[in-house]
């Protein structure tokens, strides 16, 4: 029967028991682990420089090299132990690799700060009998544990994410699983090995077996600590808004000013790109659109010192901006088939022909609190219809720029003004004056703004509330 893998990679933190894993993992025939092959300060076991003839110099040249080595001097199945903290171009590689097994080892986090702590009081980073043993007391540092947590949660949904998008699977294992013979065996089957062992490896043994209670100094300022650590994500807002592109042939640069424009939609994009033509003395038709990822590259290759921004626009205004524009007017930018679902499915009080004489403020408010929930709702994929980049969340707009390039500088609407004259001045040029943006019509946003409109539009957009600190618009 043919292997189900070629060589594996067992994925773990320090103090997780990855010692006593490893050593229980050779005790199978047909399977080596060679220990952290890709630590950045040593190669397989601590202050050891050289592996297989290899030197530290070898290895950085080309990790990969060292792991064919590997894989060709071992007589089954060839493995290794990485880090989150080891050489990424390994993690790449063999997150790629469908042929390579990959093991996930975990411990409770604050169990592995507390014995990392006693190890680096101790000197003591390995146990092989009770008579050597040597035990301290530690103080619990809420931030050092805080960083520690967040590190490897983050390479944790990394892998997770990563296993995901490519089709693959992992064979999960928990410190105390280590002890049971039971689960060892299915990781040895998992790895195509079907000969069994009837007990674990006892070789190295468990340092710290005691209570944290009586293993940490300031016990009960931990427990005070810990219960701000939000464990279960209680503050996340969710967000299940796709994923949006770099939009860069949306992009506007100066026509001799070494400036660029990366909009947002539905922010102030006329009075912007009327600044940025007077700067140079054109007309807005002037200047330099419709850029493709490599024109934009040749762009920037040869303007150098060039500056680019983006403007954000408060919740409330940008959305009303993209109401009147793409909604609720008749013109060649209506969303027409958006705009009737809208009417027919949604309810929204919109003129079959547009606004007339007899459009009020009332309807005007009640359409425009009915589209903010229609946008949550969409936000949130709960709707069959697209979500548009005219009413995109901000902040998922900007990720997106971060695909090709982010903006050097992210101004604001409100001090636009200034904001562009600080940028003018960065470009050694006389700052124009900034028009203001083009009223929305009919009927203002000043003309039916009330804690209701708000309140929709703060539902709809609680991620950009909270990311870029708005407040309420009135």
């Amino acid at each position: 029967m043919a292997k189900p893998f070629d060589y594996f990679v067992i994925f773990a933190e320090m103090r997780t028991g990855s010692n006593f894993l490893e050593e229980n993992v050779n005790s199978y025939p047909g399977l080596k682990c060679w220990g952290e092959v890709f630590n950045p300060a040593f190669i397989g076991q601590s202050k050891q420089q050289e592996m297989l003839g290899f030197t530290m110099a070898m290895r950085e040249a080309d990790p990969t090299v060292l792991l064919g080595k590997m894989r060709a001097e071992t007589e089954g199945l060839a493995g290794f132990r990485f880090f989150h903290d080891h050489d990424p171009r390994i993690l790449s590689h063999v997150l790629k690799d469908p042929r390579c097994a990959k093991i996930i080892l975990t411990r409770n986090p604050l169990e592995s700060y507390v014995s990392r702590k006693i190890a680096g009081a101790t000197g003591q980073w390995r146990l092989g009998d009770l008579k050597d043993a040597k035990s301290a007391k530690v103080r619990f540092e809420r931030r050092e544990f805080q960083e520690m947590l967040d590190a490897l949660k983050e390479f944790q949904i990394f892998l997770q994410r990563t296993l995901q998008t490519t089709g693959q699977t992992a064979f999960y294992i928990n410190y105390e699983d280590i002890q049971d013979i039971e689960v060892l065996n299915g990781l040895a089957r998992f790895l195509g090995v079907t000969e069994e062992r009837a007990k674990t490896n006892q070789k190295t043994k468990v340092q710290n077996p005691a209570r944290l209670e009586d293993k940490v100094v300031n016990y009960a300022e931990m427990v005070s600590d810990l219960s701000n650590i939000d464990h279960f994500n209680l503050s996340n807002t969710p967000n299940f808004e796709p994923r949006r592109h770099p939009a860069v042939p949306t992009y506007v640069a100066g026509q001799a000013a070494p400036v660029l424009y990366m909009p947002v939609r539905s922010g102030p994009e006329t009075a912007v790109k009327a600044w940025m033509a007077a700067l140079d003395k054109v007309t807005p038709e002037e200047l330099t659109q419709g850029f493709t990822q490599k024109s934009l590259r040749q762009w920037k290759r040869q303007n150098k010192g060039h500056r680019s921004f983006t403007v954000i626009s408060h919740p409330v205004q940008r959305l009303h901006r993209t109401f009147c524009q793409y909604i609720l007017n008749l013109s060649s930018q209506t969303y027409g088939d958006i705009r009737e679902t809208l009417r027919a499915t949604y309810k929204l009080p919109l003129p079959i022909s547009g606004p007339d004489a007899g459009y009020d403020r009332d309807q005007h408010r009640e359409a425009f609190i009915k589209f903010a929930d229609f946008v949550r709702g969409n936000l949130n994929g709960q709707t069959s219809i697209r979500v548009d980049g005219t009413w995109a969340s901000q902040s998922e707009v900007i990720k997106g720029f971060a695909d090709f390039s982010l903006p050097d500088m992210v101004l604001r609407e409100e001090s636009l003004a200034e904001d562009l004259t600080h940028l003018a001045g960065a470009l050694g040029k006389l700052p124009p004056l900034v028009e203001e943006e083009p009223q929305d019509s009919p009927i203002t946003l000043a003309e039916i703004y009330n804690e209701e409109v708000e309140e929709a539009v703060r539902t709809a957009y609680q991620r950009d509330y909270m990311m870029f600190g708005f407040k309420p618009w009135g």
